[in-house]
């Protein structure tokens, strides 16, 4: 893998999230080589806040024994949505309009955003 999707991963293997934005300021995800839309090159890695709000989600029914999951739609304060999971929450707690916040989670093979309910440290 090469480009800025390389470089953004590379970065979540730091415990860095960045996102990117156009010379207007408009963050953006996922990583591009050019603005979308317009095609300019000229795009800047910033690190991101890591607050976001739940835009939308659904919950994945497995066979059982496994549990369910969710995926999630974010809407990061710095404007751009992306999608993830949330963490440490059951079905009936997680909501549309829930604050939450990022964390890498480095328990696979390669670290992946996830997210959990805002205020939650554990």
């Amino acid at each position: 893998m090469s480009g800025p999707e390389a470089h953004w991963r590379a970065a979540l293997a730091e415990g860095r999230f960045l996102l990117q934005r156009t010379a207007e300021g408009t963050a953006i995800f996922p990583p591009r080589v050019a603005a979308p839309g317009r095609g300019e090159p000229t795009l800047e890695w910033f690190e991101a806040s890591g607050r976001g709000t739940v835009y939308s989600l659904s919950w994945i029914q497995r066979r059982p024994p496994a549990a369910p999951y969710n995926v999630a739609l974010i809407d990061l304060e710095e404007g751009a949505r992306l999608m993830s999971r949330v963490e440490d929450v059951d079905a009936g707690a997680l909501a549309i309009g829930m604050p939450v916040e990022a964390f890498i989670d480095r328990s696979g093979e390669e670290p992946i955003l996830l997210f959990r309910p805002a205020g939650d440290r554990s």
